[in-house]
């Protein structure tokens, strides 16, 4: 099947808006859009949650662009614009709705409690009286949330009625400021963080099962509900169940998501990794059953916000992670008159060969491959935090070690995988059972999660001691620490190296010239793991203070008594760890000793951020690989096994695919042309 392109636009509720509808139409047949889906009373056209006569000319002015819409061949769904409400921007509650209250009190002027009776009748009859169009989907705005609520600190979920709901849990009367510091407290989380979690998770569920009841009473089933979300790691500090919640929303077991996974507007191309992680982070929390509908995101403009460029890459990035629809939001909210911007069309027109190509290419049932970043919805719920006061310390997710992999020519995936990384706080998030599974493996660790993983009795399986774990701004017994000396040097493809590589990406050797190896950069890490290599480790860097002291170990290898294969860094944010080819020879070479004598995953060199997509396909693996560098790049794919049976396809933006100019040596693959910034090289392999 080809791509479909479903355009969000907004009609504005004027007396020519059937005019407006015959005019959208007509751009829609010219840019070859399936679907449109109607936004009403938003951003700059949003006055507060919609109510008597302004409903009126809301559903009226729905009720006569839908019609002219499927009389000209298009489906139609409606967006409306708030549930909950986005941010107060100066506008007021004018329809007595429990305003929402922030962790420190502040109270929303226009947003409302998620536990407020009257809010919850109006959004059920709001979405109830647009079900009667028979529209395809019904879908619930990202507000739908208790974060992100400005001018709320973090968001609401601390109102009165809230706060009932949590005191009837506890067995007592609970005040805000109470509320707020047990859930935040540092160490072992407090039971009220799980129960407010819980309570959150309930009012949210119910406002759900509500509106689907009401959705599909008054559609008589033709009409079923989407959810738009964040991002995930945030979702999880509010206790969300995405099975459950999917569950409350379908509509005979029909539903959307409609995940986010773009910037709003322009952004360096190496953010691809964050795009690439999040539909396959969302893919892995949602039921399968659920259509996916990724937004590419464009506010408030155009061109001026977001380049064409930008936008394709986006969405081949949603088609390569098996994407039913791609969810375009490419005009003006404000501009009502799509026939305005002819360039839209024509973004959309050339953007179609390349999506149709990987749409006819995509397995039904995607498979991912790469290595693992396991993935718990209630993470949260375990995290320790070290300040107290902030609910923003319990989102984590693994977000940070995605970037660290994808931008270094690693391909990643959420499903379960030989190797794995857990970074960070959410070495609290497993149970027992499954640490031992993973160490049982191939696993990488940051110095943070070595640090909870021996506090949790796995010490004598990771092959170090923790010394300390050292923040930036405190004192620490050997001195501050600045610099990483790798002492082992491999080449592009993981290969232990005599002397030092040269930089060429070939892994040419020349002669230790001293006893001085290459050095990378920890002088900005806010904390850095002391590490103490035990007998059978291996060291392969070491941390050292400006005076050349040696400070600590810095990466170390280690093969325990399970059989399993551990790698430490002492790094503890490794978002923050300088990128360069010293820092990419060194992953690529963990990665090849985490994967043991049986070494699968193809890895990629050739230039700064080229970022890879790994598939597994019926009878092989589809690699697909982003230049995330403003800089022409010619990557090269190394292959355990050899590259034989391998064809390569090169996706220019807003080009016709073409088949790529490739080399073969050996295990490698060559591009022999340039892959443009933010084109994708395509290799499938049998």
């Amino acid at each position: 099947m080809p791509a479909r392109y479903h355009l969000r636009f907004q009609l504005h509720p004027t007396p020519d808006a059937a005019e407006r509808a015959a005019e959208l139409a007509s751009f829609c047949r010219e840019a070859g859009v399936d679907e449109v889906v109607l936004l009403l009373g938003a951003e700059e056209w949003y006055a507060g949650h919609p109510g008597g006569e302004a409903e009126d000319r809301l559903y009226d002015t729905a009720a006569t662009a839908a019609k002219v819409l499927r009389e000209a061949g298009l489906d139609v769904s409606l967006n409306p614009w708030v549930t909950a409400g986005h941010a107060d921007r100066g506008r007021g509650d004018r329809l007595g709705f429990a305003p929402m209250v922030g962790p420190d009190g502040t109270v929303a002027a226009s947003q409302a409690s998620f536990a407020c009776p009257r809010w919850r009748a109006w959004l059920t009859a709001h979405y109830a009286r647009y079900a009667g169009l028979g529209l395809r989907v019904l879908w619930l705005e990202d507000d739908f949330r208790y974060h992100n609520h400005a001018p709320l600190a973090w968001g609401g979920g601390f109102e009165p009625l809230m706060l009932d709901r949590l005191a009837r849990l506890v067995g007592r009367q609970v005040t805000r400021a109470e509320a707020v510091a047990a859930v935040t407290a540092p160490g072992p989380p407090h039971p009220w963080r799980e129960q407010l979690q819980q309570v959150w998770r309930t009012a949210q569920l119910e406002v759900a099962a509500e509106v689907a009841a009401a959705v599909a009473k008054a559609s008589g089933g033709r009409s079923q509900l989407g959810l738009m979300s964040s991002e995930p790691g945030v979702h999880s500090a509010e206790g969300r169940d995405w099975p459950a919640l999917f569950d409350a929303l379908a509509i005979e077991r029909q539903v959307s998501h409609r995940p986010h996974f773009t910037r709003y507007g322009d952004a360096p191309g190496r953010e691809l990794s964050f795009s690439i992680w999040m539909l396959e982070y969302q893919r892995a929390l949602r039921p399968r059953h659920v259509r996916s509908e990724p937004e590419i995101e464009n506010w408030p403009h155009t061109a001026w916000s977001k380049s064409d460029t930008q936008t394709w890459s986006e969405l081949v990035t949603a088609q390569l992670l098996g994407s039913d629809a791609m969810f375009l939001n490419v005009h003006p909210m404000q501009s009502g008159r799509a026939q305005r911007f002819p360039r839209v069309a024509e973004l959309l027109r050339r953007s179609r060969p390349a999506l149709d190509w990987l749409a006819e290419r995509t397995p039904r049932e995607l498979r991912t491959h790469g290595v693992g970043l396991p993935v718990r919805q209630d993470a949260a719920a375990h995290v320790r935090t070290t300040r107290g006061g902030d609910l923003g310390e319990l989102a984590v997710d693994p977000g940070p070690a995605a970037d660290f992999l994808l931008r270094y020519g690693v391909p990643v995936t959420a499903e379960d995988a030989p190797v794995r990384v857990l970074f960070g706080q959410l070495a609290w998030a497993f149970d027992d059972d499954e640490i031992l599974r993973m160490l049982a493996g191939g696993l990488l660790l940051d110095g943070t999660a070595a640090r909870v993983l021996a506090e949790r009795g796995f010490g004598d399986l990771l092959g170090v001691t923790v010394v300390e774990l050292a923040g930036r701004e405190e004192p620490s017994a050997a001195g501050p620490y600045a610099l990483e000396r790798v002492l082992r040097v491999f080449d592009a493809v993981g290969s232990y190296q005599e002397g030092f590589p040269s930089i060429d990406d070939r892994g040419a050797a020349f002669p230790r010239a001293s006893d001085q190896g290459p050095f990378l950069s920890v002088n900005v890490q806010p904390a850095l793991a002391r590490l103490q290599p035990a007998a059978g480790a291996e060291v392969w860097t070491e941390i050292l203070t400006p005076e050349q002291q040696v400070w600590g170990a810095g990466r170390c290898v280690f093969t325990n008594a399970l059989g399993g294969r551990v790698g430490v860094l002492a790094a503890t944010a490794v978002e923050l760890l300088p990128f360069d080819d010293d820092g990419q020879r060194l992953l690529h070479a963990m990665v090849r000793y985490l994967e043991g004598d049986t070494s699968t995953l193809p890895l990629v060199t050739g230039g700064p951020h080229l970022i890879p997509q790994l598939t597994r396909t019926e009878d092989g693996w589809r690699l697909a690989v982003a230049n995330g560098s403003a800089d022409p790049a010619r990557p090269r794919v190394h292959v355990p096994g050899g590259t034989a049976g391998a064809e390569a396809t090169l996706l220019a933006p807003l080009a016709e695919p073409a088949t790529a100019r490739t080399t073969a040596d050996g295990a490698t693959l060559a591009l022999d042309q340039d892959l443009p910034h933010r084109g994708w090289l395509i290799v499938d392999r049998q």
